[in-house]
This record gives C-alpha cells, structure tokens and sequence, in this order.
C-alpha cells in the first residue's frame, strides 16, 4: 500500500489516481484518536494487524477523492528521530573530495563510515511540491535525493537477517545541503549545514515493505529544470540499509515512525533561485520541489 498523508493531516490510501481516507475507519474502530499524528498512524498499522486490515479494506470501498485534487503532505512530519548516512556512495565521496576537499573515507571500515550517521531536524521538514528556501547567508546549497526506510517496529540488538523485519516502508528522502559558508575545511557542522528550514523533503508517500523485496535494487533520478541531474541505483551503497539498521541497534533503540536516510549517489547539483527538481525512486513514486531564494 501507499500510506500518505493529506489535505488536512488525514491518512489515506492512494489506489491508482485516488486517495482512500484510512484515518476516519481507524478512529471509527478505536485505533487512532481524533487529531493523530501520522507517527502515530504508522505505529498502529505497522504493530496492530486489525489497523491494517481496516486499512486494507477502506482502500476497496467508495468514499475516495482524486489524487490530482488533494494536497500531499510530507508523510512522516514528526518522526523520534531521523538518522542520515553520510557519504554512503563511492562515486559520491570522490565528488565531494573534488568538490569540497572532503575527507577521502576509502580506507574506512563499514562501522567506521556508519559511525558519521547525522539527525536532521524535524522542523527542516516539507512535502510534495513544496519549496526549497535558499539562505541569504549561503552561496552554494545543492540536493541530495536519498532512499529513506520507515523504522514500524522498536528495535534494539537487530541482525542483518532480521533487519528488514523492522521496516514499516520506504518513501525519498531529499536532504539539502549548504556547502558555503560551514562546509569546506570545517568539522562538525552538518546538522546546522542541512538543517535550516525546508532542507528536509519528503514523499510522495510511504511505500509499504511488501512492495519492495530488495531496497538495494532499486534506480533513482532526479531532473533539474527538466534535464537530467542524477541517475544512479542503490545497489551501489557502501553501506546497505540492512548494515545501517544492524549498526544503528547495536548503539541504540530504534522506534516506530523513525527514518533511516541512505546517503546521496553522485550527482548533486547547486540549487539557484526558481529551480525546480522531480526526483523519482523505483517502486515508490515521483515528487517535484520548487526552489527560492530567502527575501
């Protein structure tokens, strides 16, 4: 299922071009409370089997509106915590030693290069066809368009085997990223660098794990300005999401509603007043972002 989040913070259900309301049946049936957050909706469907098959069903019955009509909302607004991977693609990291005169990582262990995990601030994050705000104070931010896992289960002590079990679903995950001035020669910064306001973009919904058996196979593409920006695949992570959760539990607990971003391929390109970007990640879906510069 897609599970999105819309209009006036309702859950639904989209279904080909319609969007299926989930969280009036939820309430109805005592398993979401008046005003619930989508944190909390992904809790009950990722733990409570009853929530998901009333899910299940309202996407079958009648009561639903046009995709093209609705406002899509980012589907996860408030999540525990939302862990990045950092320089997670080769080809990324030698761009950014180009680029940036970063670190060179190559000798670097797994548990080394996930030991750079970051938190993004939740209060960075936008939605489908928002718009990206450039700092007056910067003069190079670029995207990153990254696959991002939803954690539906608490988990603690996780396996590479186990791992995917605790997985409620996948959505993108665009973490922008402000290069000048805090970001050559300087350690230490990245949670300020891509945590101003708007640097955090996702959608367009959340793709259930049932409908991805291999998150390391799937293509990603971004346009700018309708030209071709980034094409790559997540087979080609240094460190796959199954390694990222094994790591991440080892150290601490993850909880329902968390994310778990994958880091960016190479690719990534200055954003400039009035750009527009449409990112696209296989199996999941298509979302389009407008950019401004700060008044």
């Amino acid at each position: 299922m897609k599970i999105c989040h819309y209009n006036n913070n309702q859950a639904g259900v989209v279904e080909g071009d319609r969007v299926y309301n989930i969280g009036d049946a939820l309430i109805k049936a005592g398993l979401a409370r008046q005003g619930y957050t989508m944190l909390e909706i992904i809790d009950a469907l990722a733990n409570n089997p009853a929530a998901l098959q009333i899910a299940r069903d309202a996407s079958q019955g009648g009561g639903s509106v046009a995709l093209s009509s609705v406002k899509l909302l980012a589907p996860i607004t408030n999540p525990g915590s939302l862990w990045a991977a950092a320089a997670n693609y080769r080809a990324h990291q030698a761009e950014m030693i180009t680029r940036m005169g970063s670190a060179d990582r190559v000798t670097k262990s797994k548990d080394e290069l996930m030991a750079e995990f970051f938190l993004k601030t939740t209060s960075s994050i936008i939605g489908p066809g928002d718009t990206i705000i450039l700092p007056k104070i910067s003069k190079l931010v670029d995207f990153e368009c990254e696959l991002c896992a939803v954690v539906g289960k608490r988990a603690r002590r996780v396996t590479e085997d186990q791992s995917l079990d605790y997985v409620f679903g996948y959505t993108i995950c665009w973490d922008i990223s402000q290069r000048d001035p805090w970001g050559k020669g300087m350690q230490n910064t990245r949670n300020i660098r891509k945590g101003f306001d708007t640097f955090t973009a996702l959608g367009p919904w959340i793709v259930t794990r049932d409908e991805i058996d291999e998150p390391q196979n799937l293509s990603i593409r971004v346009l700018q300005n309708g030209k071709e920006a980034m094409t790559a695949h997540t087979s080609d992570m240094i460190c796959g999401l199954r390694d990222h959760i094994r790591f991440l539990t080892s150290c601490l607990t993850l909880r329902p509603g968390d994310l778990i971003t994958t880091g960016t391929p190479a690719g990534v390109s200055k954003l400039n007043d009035g750009d527009r970007l449409h990112g696209t990640i296989e199996k999941i879906g298509s979302m389009q972002l407008s950019v401004a510069a700060e008044k």
